[in-house]
């Protein structure tokens, strides 16, 4: 039993329905975790300028990938995202250039918007005031998203899409679009399943990828009396019963829906884990029972101290997304 591995996007292009995500995964060590990925049959790697290892990661593409290597390139699909710094159309596309250059590859098969906020521009990934506070830019996505048209007629990506738009956002993009956005990449598990945004991507025909799907239990800023995802016993109950492991009946849960999922880890063992979750389907009720652990809980959202409270960092962006319901 082989279920679809792929889904199509609204371009025509096949995307895997899982990828291996590389944000977080440490200098020396995510070379090895995309080589061991590609051994091990992954056809779709998620990367971004932001997470600082797009080199490395050029390092093992060019190893197996190309004239004369294992894969061709239409074999691999490759996703990169345009960070915050880079918003104004003037910088669009030498942002993409870089990441290319980086990558050691000649296309992109996808580029995303990072966020919907500018930054100041320049060269500083977190571009901060004396006090610490951001320092933002006005430019607006949608000036943003004509730059990244201008890359698809250019044929320097095959598709672009965006990350962490919310549906009112991914609207204003669609209502003015010439090249419609193929995906919404947004962070998405069982505690914050995303039901009503899922929903709304599927009526506009946008794919939605779920990154951290296995709830990112290695955030940075993770607090020791948070509840694990990969721990819930109800997750554990139902793994049992397939005979899986809690990720793989997560992933398993999110490919069943649509969803396309990049989970990141560098450990071998784990990389093939999560792949292999088209050789078993979840029942109706056990679908069910995932979608009910949702308590619509975001981890990931850059917060700060102040006035002894955590909050949003960004919440006073005038593109912060997640003012809006979903």
């Amino acid at each position: 039993m082989d279920m679809e591995r792929t889904v199509t996007l609204s371009t025509g292009q096949r995307m895997p329905v899982v990828g291996l995500g590389t944000w977080k995964s440490a200098a020396g060590q995510v070379e090895q975790a995309v080589l061991s990925a590609l051994d091990c049959g992954y056809r779709h790697v998620d990367c971004a300028s932001a997470y600082g290892n797009e080199e490395e990661v050029g390092g093992a593409l060019a190893q197996r990938v190309g004239p004369g290597k294992e894969l061709r390139r239409e074999e691999v699909f490759v996703t990169s995202k345009l960070w915050n710094t880079k918003h104004h159309p003037e910088d669009v596309e030498e942002a993409c250039r870089s990441s290319l250059a980086q990558l050691s590859l000649s296309y992109l098969d996808l580029y995303l918007v990072h966020w919907p906020m500018a930054f100041q521009r320049g060269e500083e990934l977190m571009p901060r005031r004396a006090d610490g506070t951001v320092c933002y830019s006005d430019t607006h996505y949608l000036e943003t998203w004509r730059a990244m048209e201008a890359l698809v007629d250019q044929g320097l990506v095959r598709a672009i899409g965006l990350s962490n738009f919310s549906a009112r956002q991914m609207d204003d993009v669609i209502g003015a679009a010439r090249h419609r956005p193929a995906v919404n990449q947004v962070e998405c598990h069982p505690y914050l399943s995303q039901a009503s945004l899922l929903s709304h991507c599927r009526s506009v025909g946008v794919c939605m990828t779920a990154y951290s799907p296995l709830g990112s239990g290695d955030r940075p800023w993770a607090s020791a009396d948070e509840p694990r995802l990969l721990d819930d016993p109800k997750l554990g109950a139902i793994a049992e019963k397939y005979q899986k492991t809690a990720a793989q009946v997560v992933l398993r849960w999110q490919v069943q829906r649509g969803v396309v999922c990049v989970p990141k880890s560098v450990t071998p063992s784990r990389i093939q884990q999560n792949l292999q979750v088209c050789d078993f389907s979840l029942s109706k009720e056990d679908m069910r029972q995932v979608e009910a652990l949702d308590r619509g809980e975001r981890y990931i959202v850059p917060t700060v101290e102040r006035d002894g409270q955590r909050v949003w960092r960004d919440a006073e962006h005038p593109h912060f997304p997640f003012h809006d319901a979903f």
